[in-house]
């Protein structure tokens, strides 16, 4: 059984009560007290897995949060300029008000190096009714990132994170045209496992498709909704 998301306190009582809080199998998912929906992190059309080689099931993940890798990860595709924002809803599934902040900005590519990849922008979403940290989301190929986009600043759904770019070939990115351009997303639950909704490459999104849930209990990475 896996409990390492769960703290110390509640993993010493899963060994005494076993199968009271043994997690299901990893098809199924215990709901958590409220959930929010995950958004494609561009304004407008875009695209899902667009060559079939991005897509969840097999994606690499490069980030983590709270000691842990994200849970699934993602490219979504959109021509040079697109405006980049956050991927959360601003509200949970029982109608609670959610509140986005920025938790980590860097150069999202070993090197450090701009040029290489853009920005790595890190956002947590939190349930404003509870204070309950629903999860973080990593946005990865950020250019032109606005001044104003720090640590601890709070973004709203439509808050200017930056715009999609195409960057130099490099190890960390490896695209030859526009029609390439994506954004690599990157999302991870507080507590056990997010999941992604299933889709098949090349799929047209709008910024109102839901592409995952965060706030969910899967039991692993890379899980359905």
């Amino acid at each position: 059984m896996k409990f390492s998301r769960l703290g110390p306190a509640l993993a010493a009582l899963a060994l005494v009560v076993g199968a009271v809080v043994a997690p299901v199998g990893a098809a199924q998912a215990h709901p958590s007290a409220d959930t929010v929906n995950v958004y494609p992190p561009i304004q407008g059309a875009s695209t899902w897995d667009r060559f079939g080689l991005s897509g969840p099931t097999s994606h690499h993940i490069v980030f983590g949060h709270w000691g842990y890798p994200n849970d699934w990860a993602v490219d979504i595709y959109r021509s040079p300029g697109a405006t980049i924002v956050s991927p959360f809803g601003t509200k949970t599934a029982s109608g609670h008000p959610v509140a986005v902040k920025v938790v980590t900005v860097q150069a999202g590519c070993a090197t450090r190096n701009l040029a290489d990849g853009g920005y790595r922008i890190g956002l947590e979403a939190r349930d404003t009714t509870t204070g309950q940290i629903l999860g973080r989301a990593d946005v990865m190929h950020v250019n032109n990132k606005p001044g104003g986009i720090v640590v601890g600043a709070s973004v709203g759904p439509w808050t200017k994170l930056g715009e999609t770019g195409r960057f130099r070939w490099s190890s960390c990115y490896q695209v030859n045209g526009d029609s390439g351009v994506h954004i690599h997303l990157e999302v991870i639950n507080q507590h056990r496992y997010s999941c992604y909704v299933h889709r098949g490459a090349n799929t047209a999104l709008t910024d109102l498709t839901v592409v995952g849930k965060v706030g969910v209990h899967y039991t692993g990475q890379r899980q359905r909704c």
